[in-house]
């Protein structure tokens, strides 16, 4: 558990995740801000409130590291075993099949995990399946059975990134009280959003060439070209960092494969990054880790003599996240896409929704569903 670069916005549906995993009582606990409602601002400072009860509740601000470190305190506390000061040092492939990891562990040299069913959750990295690609195609080259342009397993060439996002701890900052504000401005958007000791999490995304003609400072950045967006002017005219600013680079959005390999699932930002201002990247990670595991225990109660390999599984699990994701998934790509439009597209588009609320709670439900999809037995 650790600072990490995110929105910090658990939205309402999340909280029936927690209490099926046994640590919603934790997370309440924990001094997070009770979030009531979500205002998008035009680059005007023009409005747009989603109440967060139209997804069943209230929300919770909540930082990264505390979330985190409630949910591998209840992973423990169920026999998990946590090995921590540790980084990926390569996959382990037999036969063709993902099947474990090898790590550097603290103090340990390089270790080895063996598994059924490796899972990769190391967010937009995709750690676990950018090596298992490179170890399946080495295997593929060195038996002479790589087609060149077939290989499923090929990664994609990393290109210049065209976006960098920001993110930090602030203080003094003057948003509205249990909200959430959602800034749009020229060349990206951002969030505050309030979280735990009465501070707020900025998160906000910029073209990688304005922040390049403001040296990568984040704090100038923040000010000359988030706060263009009159609202932001006013909320964080005042506001300091408490902590220090993450910078990450973003190449990309949308899907990666849910199954990238014989062996191996992907979950959350592994297999899908959807846009921030969704709000629901915490659920996507929760849901689709709760499809992975119904996968996995599914493949496991068959019986030993019966049990079959587990790629029909790892299909069911790539449907079921389709039919769970990939519809959202496309929404959001058009509403990014209209995020960074003219400014002017964007009042429009502001004044149109203000007008009727059943077309913004209709819009807002898209970005997520509330039942999870069985996978069909």
């Amino acid at each position: 558990p650790r600072e990490k670069l995110c929105g910090e916005f658990i939205s309402p549906e999340c909280l029936e995740h927690f209490a099926r995993l046994g640590v919603l009582e934790r997370m309440t606990l924990a001094g997070g801000a009770q979030v009531s409602q979500t205002v998008f601002y035009a680059p005007s400072g023009r409005g747009l409130t989603v109440p967060s009860a139209w997804f069943g509740g209230g929300a919770l601000g909540l930082s990264r590291a505390e979330m985190d470190a409630r949910l591998l305190a209840r992973a423990r506390d169920v026999g998990v075993r946590v090995v921590e000061d540790a980084s990926l040092a390569g996959v382990i492939v037999e036969g063709g099949r993902v099947a474990g990891v090898r790590l550097h562990a603290s103090g340990e040299g390089v270790c080895e995990y063996r598994s059924r069913v490796t899972i990769d959750a190391t967010g937009r990295q995709r750690a676990v399946a950018r090596h298992a690609a490179r170890e399946l195609n080495a295997g593929e080259e060195s038996d002479g059975r790589r087609v060149e342009g077939s290989n499923r397993h090929v990664e994609k060439s990393r290109t210049r990134a065209a976006l960098v996002a920001f993110k930090a701890h602030l203080e003094d900052a003057r948003g509205a009280a249990r909200t959430c504000e959602i800034y749009f401005y020229p060349g990206g958007y951002g969030g505050l959003s309030p979280v735990e000791g009465g501070l707020s999490n900025l998160c906000f995304i910029a073209r990688a060439r304005d922040v390049r003609e403001r040296s990568s400072d984040a704090e100038r950045v923040m000010r000359e070209v988030l706060m263009r967006n009159r609202r932001a002017a006013r909320t964080l005219e005042s506001a300091r960092a408490r902590t220090r600013w993450l910078g990450v680079s973003i190449e990309s959005f949308g899907r990666h494969a849910p199954a990238p390999a014989p062996g191996l699932l992907a979950v959350g930002d592994a297999a899908s990054f959807i846009d921030p201002f969704t709000g629901s990247g915490m659920l996507m990670a929760l849901e689709s880790g709760e499809l992975a595991a119904r996968a996995v225990a599914r493949w496991l109660s068959e019986s030993r003599r019966a049990r079959a390999p587990f790629d029909a599984h790892a299909r069911d699990y790539s449907d079921a996240y389709a039919e769970r994701f990939h519809a959202r998934l496309r929404l959001c790509s058009a509403l990014r896409r209209a995020a960074f439009a003219p400014p002017q597209l964007a009042e429009l588009a502001v004044m149109a929704l203000n007008m009727s609320e059943r077309v913004r709670r209709r819009l807002a439900r898209a970005t997520r569903r509330s039942a999870l999809p069985s996978i069909q037995h």
